[in-house]
């Protein structure tokens, strides 16, 4: 994996309902009814999305009385967001080097 052991977060991100929805748990916890409403997708649809991110270890669940609410986990994207910090650096230190054919 690119990111990390547990998921490629990059690849999860890519998809725009997807960013989307992270983008709208960065903002609180949110219930599937409040994503379907922000995002105007339909609810299977949001709730598949956000298996993959929960598998992802990306958002974790919250029972809440009848609802189920979404957290997002600002540790996941830290993560991803040092390993490309490193990658950059990587590539800016090497720009120059180039290996011999």
């Amino acid at each position: 994996m690119l990111i990390s052991e547990a998921a490629d977060v990059i690849r999860l991100l890519a998809d725009p309902l997807r960013a989307q929805i992270v983008d709208l748990l960065a903002q609180g916890p949110a219930c599937t009814c409040h994503l379907v409403a922000d995002t105007g997708a339909k609810q299977p649809n949001v709730s598949g999305h956000l298996r993959q991110l929960r598998d992802a270890g990306l958002v974790v669940t919250e029972p809440r009385g009848r609802f189920t609410y979404y957290r997002l986990l600002p540790d996941a994207l830290e993560a991803a967001a040092a390993k490309l910090t490193d990658l950059a650096a990587q590539a800016r230190a090497n720009s120059e080097s180039r290996r011999e054919c």
